[in-house]
């Protein structure tokens, strides 16, 4: 009787903790594990660079960090779906690339000129953010081509049409 909380309580938390994690069947779709990676190494690399004296550099990843994460979210919850008005493909298409040129911009200059541990671990995975980002906006540069290509007959987005047709060719 004394307890402050029943032992059934870490139920609700445990619901609401899953409903903010994105679907096993997203995080395991090519996308979704592009958009962690995203996230993952925005992070990492925020955070070598907030370590390092090529902090003047933080903003960037700390940037493309928020908006992998805002994407993973809309993705994986399917917020994308209810609003129609936006280009969900041709934003993350342009998130990408400018994400891999910035990334690649301060890359070369963190491992360059700065000679501390931290700027050239930032620098590395820098590196690696690019080639995640590059891979993304080539898939996605595709799935638009591919779509274009069609005459755009259908109201289904890219990235929906290019899952349907991996569906299929596997059977």
């Amino acid at each position: 009787m004394g307890d402050i909380e029943a032992p059934d309580s870490n139920r609700p938390r445990q619901t609401v903790l899953l409903s903010v994690l994105p679907s096993k069947e997203f995080a395991s779709s090519r996308k979704g594990m592009l958009l962690i990676a995203e996230v993952a190494l925005s992070f990492v690399s925020f955070v070598c660079f907030a370590a390092s004296k090529a902090a003047a550099f933080v903003t960037v990843p700390l940037l493309e960090f928020l908006a992998a994460l805002f994407l993973l979210f809309a993705y994986s919850t399917k917020f994308n779906e209810r609003f129609k008005g936006f280009l969900w493909p041709l934003m993350d298409f342009m998130r990408c690339v400018t994400a891999s040129i910035i990334f690649f911009i301060i890359s070369i200059i963190a491992v360059s000129r700065y000679l501390d541990g931290s700027s050239k671990a930032a620098g590395v995975f820098g590196f690696i953010a690019t080639i995640v980002f590059a891979l993304d906006f080539y898939l996605i540069f595709n799935e638009l081509a591919n779509f274009l290509k069609q005459g755009g007959e259908s109201n289904d987005e890219p990235s929906r049409q290019q899952d349907e047709f991996s569906d299929s060719d596997s059977d």
